[in-house]
């Protein structure tokens, strides 16, 4: 009898083990096992309750630090079918895209998917990335004039000059230097200056500091209580807010003093279809998120360009003696035209962009249940695009961690460079971003030569990819 109780014990303990483990894919899959119409879900599993697939996302990108495999394991399980999983993470059931096809139909289709973040207010509920429609398309047509177009690149060329030339003097006058910490104050003051004018080294190291706070609440757990990433990185964007708030109340209360000429004036003097302005919310929300997007892109890729020239001297020599054909003097200020004259600096600046994959993913929310070659995406689901896959896949790109700038001879296939995003939403200051890059590399290769200190560093993937060193180097001036 007792055996017999203990055996009854045992089958209700391993039942509801079975049922705690399975429970999400029953909750969220169970519906549209019922549903008579043959509408299914794609494959996949949603993981344990409230947690999903969590655990085995962080196995793969913090502890084995083999991100695509995440994808991989995927793919070996269910089959590449049409590019959809199903799963669960950070908190919501979702669809996962990673196909060019399925990917290009989340990202054009905004009646279907609308912008989703864990957190509305980290990224600004009123900015660029989160408001829709005709606010979207109004702000996003002023952010190309002042940072994308050719006359704005001019500006831009010749105005960030002077501080890289001075960084890259501080870098070798000391000898050993940490890429990435630099990478992100000679942006910083680059964007800082002509986003906002601000030059105050103060300001903009407190600035760099609450950038790192928001971006490690990014891809948090939504959970926000004291002690959590999102709730620190809510606190920082707040305060980053409030020193660009007071930028804002002293140009208003000196309205008439000279003009600024930067992003931020341009963002209070915008008007709409009946003449109204911006709220100052509304160009708070925008600054700090358009400084945030610029800031992060331009300083990972340019850490991830002195990384890969130390370790393929060849491109390196190739590089130097393209830019020594335009060079006047070491030291001298090149213009945008020449620049873009030089056809291997681009190729050099595309493929570190690629490999740096520096967004792996993007995520939108359902607004209507979707079908899709059989399957459905139902309401109010996420969708995560994974672009992080599309430049690894070697179906996309011959051999694709190694770096080789010559692969970009020939366009990619279509859908599968999305670093920058994709359909209406795609990275207002794409060319900024490489236009900063081609620009300190200009100088860098003319006049330095470093070396890694560490060239068989590890890596880490969260937040961002980089060398778990930060790409520490010697450098010296030729």
């Amino acid at each position: 009898m007792e055996m017999e109780l203990a055996g009854f014990w045992v089958a209700v303990a391993v039942a509801l083990a079975a049922l705690f483990w399975w429970w999400n894919d029953y909750w969220y899959a169970l519906p549209f096992r019922l549903h008579r119409g043959g509408v299914k879900l794609p494959p996949g599993n949603m993981g344990i309750p409230f947690i999903g697939e969590m655990p085995a996302f962080l196995w793969y990108f913090k502890v084995l630090c083999h991100p695509d495999d995440f994808i991989n394991a995927k793919r070996r399980k269910y089959g590449d079918g049409i590019g959809l999983y199903r799963t669960y993470l950070f908190g919501s059931p979702t669809i996962i895209t990673c196909t060019p096809s399925a990917t290009k139909m989340v990202l054009q289709d905004e009646s279907s998917f609308s912008m989703s973040w864990n957190n509305v207010e980290l990224v600004g509920a009123t900015s660029l990335v989160a408001v829709e429609g005709p606010a979207h398309s109004r702000v996003r047509a002023l952010v190309v004039r002042s940072v994308n177009q050719p006359d704005a690149l001019r500006k831009i060329t010749l105005m960030v000059q002077p501080q890289v030339l001075a960084s890259l003097i501080s870098w070798s006058n000391r000898g050993r230097i940490t890429a990435f910490k630099e990478a992100k104050k000679v942006t910083l003051a680059s964007i800082g200056m002509y986003f906002a004018s601000i030059e105050s080294e103060d300001v903009l190291e407190t600035i760099d500091d609450l950038v790192k706070g928001i971006i490690s609440g990014l891809r948090a757990y939504p959970i926000n209580f004291p002690g959590t990433a999102l709730h620190y990185a809510l606190q920082c964007r707040r305060r980053a807010k409030a020193i660009f708030r007071k930028e804002l109340e002293k140009r208003n209360k000196f309205e008439a003093s000279v003009p600024k000429n930067d992003l931020m004036e341009a963002l209070m003097q915008m008007k709409d279809e009946e003449g109204n302005r911006l709220s100052e919310d509304e160009v708070l929300d925008n600054i700090v998120t358009l400084i945030l997007a610029g800031y992060t892109s331009t300083s990972v890729a340019i850490m991830w360009a002195v990384y890969y020239l130390a370790k393929y001297p060849e491109v390196l020599l190739k590089l130097r003696e393209e830019h020594m054909l335009i060079s006047k003097k070491l030291g001298d200020l090149v213009t945008y035209e020449e620049i873009v004259s030089c056809k291997y600096t681009a190729k050099v600046v595309e493929e570190i962009i690629r490999m740096a994959n520096i967004s792996s993913f993007v995520v939108r929310t359902a607004k209507k249940d979707v079908d899709y070659k059989g399957y459905r995406i139902p309401k109010g689901w996420k969708v995560a695009c994974w672009f992080r896959y599309f430049q690894t896949n070697p179906e996309h790109f011959e051999d694709p961690m190694c770096f080789n700038p010559d692969r970009w001879n020939e366009a990619p296939k279509a859908g599968s460079y999305l670093v920058f995003g994709g359909g209406p939403r795609m990275c207002a200051g794409n060319m900024f971003a490489r236009l900063q890059v081609s620009v300190l590399l200009h100088h860098l290769v003319l006049g330095y030569r470093w070396k890694l200190v560490n060239p068989n560093a590890g890596m880490t993937y969260l937040p961002l990819p980089n060398p778990t060193d930060d790409v520490e180097i010697d450098i010296t001036q030729i």
